[in-house]
């Protein structure tokens, strides 16, 4: 089994928090006057809606190296639908422009795609999700 561990902490002097894997970063925070927000980085929404289009970006780029084709642009657009108290994410559309460097047609390395994208096969099938106080790690 493979994992991939992400940390974040808070960004000194704001109510804002950094979270990095490896040597990446990204800065995490509410609207500017939510919550203590200064709009300083994505929210949850923005970062699942990144998560879901970064994720089938680099998919297909895997299925075109795999078959032998090259892509020469490729613009994504994810829009995830908010609903309820608490607020939950009822749904993900996505929508993919991809313009193939022969010419040909890129739907079926789109729809190849989709069924290796592991973010969005996940959020399809659901995954148990577990938080706990780090004190219970040891419990």
């Amino acid at each position: 089994m493979n994992s991939v561990t992400v940390e974040l902490r808070n960004v000194v002097g704001t109510e804002a928090a950094m979270g990095w894997a490896g040597s990446h970063t990204v800065i995490i925070d509410r609207p500017e006057g939510k919550a203590g927000g200064m709009g300083l980085g994505f929210n949850g929404a923005q970062m699942l809606a990144l998560a879901l289009g970064g994720c089938f970006c680099n998919d297909l780029r895997y299925v075109a190296q795999e078959l032998g084709v090259s892509i020469r642009s490729l613009a994504v657009s994810v829009t995830v639908c908010l609903e309820g108290h608490p607020l939950l994410t009822t749904s993900a559309t996505m929508s993919v422009t991809c313009d193939m460097i022969d010419g040909s047609d890129p739907l079926p390395l789109i729809d190849k795609a989709k069924e290796s994208c592991m973010v969005s096969n996940s959020l399809r099938k659901g995954i148990p999700v577990t938080i706990k106080a780090a004190s219970e790690r040891n419990a």
